[in-house]
């Protein structure tokens, strides 16, 4: 992988609850200079996709951050993000019903998002709050709803991405590592696990730490 190529697999991310549309036009700058994606805030989308270059690949954010919107709300978001001009969807799975074992109402949620628009659907699985069944419930479920990708974190839980979770969940779909990753070394870590994606606040650190 050389820079570019890794430049090009980070979502370059802004999305904390004081994101301002200044914040967004920053990141996005940056992306541009560097060759990276964003992932912002769905508020942001329509401004963000007007003053972008038509290239920049523009993630956006659906029941964000706790996953727990009814099923017909995630889907109404996910439409208006792609009226809007997003790219593709970072949906949060609810962790609650997963946790009580209702993985039909998982997956049906996970579906009406994933059905919502033809874009690209990463679901977030937060590994932070589940134990290993969990997490293989959660990658089953959105393989079976027709997802795209898994991603581990949204970053508002104790915790990150780590290797033992993004190898489990790599043998389900393809992931964004998500959540702690601030410099080259340990994006490598990501990729080398399995990794297609990551999802940071710092990717310009990231690109800029690269040494290969």
């Amino acid at each position: 992988m050389n820079r570019e190529e890794l430049a090009a697999s980070i979502d370059h991310t802004v999305l904390g609850p004081e994101t301002t549309l200044s914040d967004v036009e920053r990141v996005i700058d940056e992306a541009v200079e560097y060759g990276m994606n964003v992932c912002i805030p769905p508020c942001y989308v329509a401004e963000a996709r007007d003053d972008a270059p038509d290239d920049l690949t523009i993630a956006t954010v659906i029941g964000f951050p706790h996953g727990q919107n009814a099923p017909d709300a995630k889907a109404a978001e996910a439409s208006l993000a792609h009226e809007d001009g997003a790219d593709e969807l970072d949906v949060v799975v609810n962790v609650g019903r997963l946790q009580a074992g209702e993985h039909d109402a998982v997956r049906e949620d996970l579906e009406a998002v994933v059905d919502a628009t033809p874009l690209p659907v990463k679901v977030i699985i937060e590994t932070a709050l589940l134990d290993d069944d969990e997490k293989h419930a959660a990658c089953e479920a959105a393989e079976e709803a027709g997802a795209d990708m898994v991603k581990t974190s949204t970053g508002f839980a104790d915790g990150g991405a780590e290797v033992p979770d993004v190898e489990l969940m790599s043998d389900y779909l393809p992931v964004k590592a998500s959540g702690g990753v601030g410099n080259y070394e340990q994006a490598q870590a990501m990729f080398d696990a399995g990794a297609v994606r990551i999802g940071a606040s710092s990717g310009v650190a990231i690109v800029e730490s690269y040494d290969g």
